[in-house]
């Protein structure tokens, strides 16, 4: 250790010799060498929100699970043919309401129709749904947030008030009463309905997330480096507000889902010339009381496949969350 430091010395510039006690005792650098501990690899790829995320996802049992089945439920989806070579509107009605056998494993509708070859390509129509109405309502209600967020103003307080009354009508009631309107449904036209009441709640927690973005330092900084608002929004600010949004998108998936089979189950969404786990259920109830289990199956595709992304939404909101992370 040197010796104190005292007089014009412990002043920068030369000022008045300190008090005593008041010494200042300094190292020299070469007996502070930079520990190992301290070194920095620079050529170390940088972490980010979703690195990190992921470091954590992959310790998870209950994401593994979740991801686990909703491949298996989009694989079934892409390719029904794999699992099941019966057509599920072939009709036969001469082994109506058979138990379950060597041709027909789960058994046969009371219309004369295979129940797991309905199953298996009920999915198709019940994930399609899901899946194009979460992408829909995260490009609008996502777009409509962020820029009601970023730029504030009278933009804000438009966007926020056309989001608010949207917001206020009920998801299955408005589309109740749209798609009683609409005489041709197929997918397409119920996924419309599903994200024309549903893009309120990604706007508001994309426009939160964005407020809340927007006042970092790095935002500042590339503001004072030129970059325009529009290019600063789109590369800085919406990758890193997207956390809170995956994770609402991800469980309205499931939601998305559900209200599919009720529209269905109401006949008021898919057709029945489309297999759906809704309108299987739907048609089940003249045979609850004698043949419960035409009924189950759907049923527990239909509660398996929603509460598959339950579990992965909450998984990613823990994973995404920084105070999760820390706790």
């Amino acid at each position: 250790m040197s010796e104190p430091t005292t007089g014009r010395h412990a002043q920068p510039g030369g000022g008045a010799a300190v008090r005593p006690g008041q010494e200042r005792f300094v190292a020299p650098l070469e007996e502070t060498p930079l520990a190992a501990v301290d070194a920095v690899d620079e050529s170390a790829p940088t972490g980010g929100l979703f690195a990190e995320a992921w470091k954590q996802l992959r310790k998870r049992p209950i994401f593994i699970v979740a991801s686990l089945i909703i491949l298996l439920l989009v694989v079934v989806s892409v390719f029904p043919s794999w699992f099941t070579s019966t057509n599920p509107r072939f009709v036969d009605l001469s082994v109506a309401l058979q138990g379950p056998s060597a041709a027909h494993p789960l058994g046969v509708t009371r219309g004369g129709t295979d129940v797991y070859a309905r199953l298996v390509y009920g999915a198709r129509a019940s994930v399609s749904v899901g899946i194009l109405t979460t992408v829909m309502v995260v490009v609008v209600g996502g777009v409509v947030g962020a820029l009601a967020g970023f730029y504030g103003g009278w933009l804000d307080a438009i966007l926020s008030r056309v989001a608010d009354i949207f917001f206020a009508l009920p998801l299955i009631l408005g589309a109740i009463v749209l798609l009683q309107t609409i005489r041709s449904r197929n997918v397409v036209t119920v996924a419309l309905t599903l994200a024309l009441f549903g893009w309120p709640q990604v706007a508001r927690i994309m426009r939160g997330a964005v407020l809340q973005v927007r006042t970092n330092e790095y935002v500042t900084a590339a503001k004072s480096l030129g970059l325009s608002r529009m290019a600063t929004l789109l590369r800085h600010v919406v990758p890193n507000a997207l956390g809170p949004v995956i994770v609402v998108a991800t469980i309205s998936l499931g939601t998305f889902i559900a209200a599919e089979a009720t529209l269905s189950f109401l006949s008021l969404g898919l057709p029945p010339n489309i297999v759906s786990w809704g309108g299987d259920i739907s048609n089940a109830r003249a045979t609850l009381r004698t043949d419960p289990m035409i009924l189950l199956w759907p049923s527990i595709g239909l509660s398996i496949t929603v509460l598959s992304f339950l579990m992965l939404g909450d998984a990613l909101r823990d994973a995404l969350d920084p105070k999760g992370r820390t706790r």
